[in-house]
């Protein structure tokens, strides 16, 4: 019991700081659902096989916990647009600027994306997770992640270039 009152302590801000932003910056819900993730972790420490960092196994319960809540709670929006496209700064000020105007278009595009891309991204740009965390997640190489990452990218990219020649 002592090693996972350790792991809360250590582990606690960055799943909260996941759970936040995957909440839209909604912080009483992200400190409820940060506290079932660890709830629901203790149950299940003794499962973890130490294959993956912690946080990365903490912050996939904590997504579980979320997406549970939503279900339950049945809300539509699972992001905010401003929280979804972070990663817009990298990006060309075109680029950036058809993100910002179409992201309901890009949150539909994103829900219709097929796994493990839509993972892979949202994990990328919610949870501010590194390619290596990503591969680890998945059991697959940071260089897996990486290219699945640019191939969602470039899959929601087309995506608005249609939605746009449609309308």
């Amino acid at each position: 019991m002592a090693d996972f009152e350790q792991i809360y302590k250590d582990y606690f801000r960055d799943v909260f700081l996941y759970l936040r932003r995957l909440s839209c910056g909604n912080e009483r819900l992200a400190e409820d659902i940060t506290s079932e993730a660890f709830f629901r972790a203790i149950q299940v420490i003794d499962t973890f096989r130490g294959d993956c960092d912690i946080r990365v196994w903490l912050c996939q319960i904590a997504k579980n916990c979320y997406y549970s809540y939503m279900k339950r709670h049945r809300n539509v929006e699972l992001v905010a647009d401003a929280e979804l496209f972070d990663y817009a700064q990298e990006a060309s000020p075109d680029e950036a600027l058809i993100l910002t105007e179409d992201a309901q278009c890009i949150k539909k595009i994103l829900h219709n994306l097929p796994d493990p891309y839509k993972e892979v991204f949202m994990w990328r740009t919610l949870g501010d997770m590194s390619f290596k965390q990503i591969g680890e997640l998945f059991y697959k190489t940071e260089n897996w992640a990486c290219v699945t990452y640019h191939r969602a990218r470039k899959m929601i990219q087309k995506e608005m270039e249609v939605s746009q020649n449609e309308e």
